[in-house]
């Protein structure tokens, strides 16, 4: 899939859930990229997020912000 794509996907599901608060936007981006994109799609977001890929456009905030969490460990309850 080409970085283009997966920058656009992503801002999809970012502008649908910008109405929610803040946390529970980034927590909602963050959950549905976890349980509906495939591994390699998330790897390709996570290097174009921390910088070893080209990013061809911009991420939207909420998006950016989820998709750094990626890398990151679940939090615990």
């Amino acid at each position: 899939m080409s970085d283009h794509d997966v920058i656009r996907m992503v801002n999809q599901i970012a502008q649908f859930f910008a109405p929610y608060p803040e946390t529970d936007a980034v927590e909602g981006i963050h959950d549905h990229m976890v349980k509906f994109w495939p591994p390699a799609m998330r790897r390709e977001l996570a290097a174009l997020v921390h910088g070893s890929a080209n990013t061809p456009e911009a991420l939207h905030p909420l998006a950016l912000q989820a998709a750094q969490r990626l890398d990151a460990p679940p939090p615990l309850p």
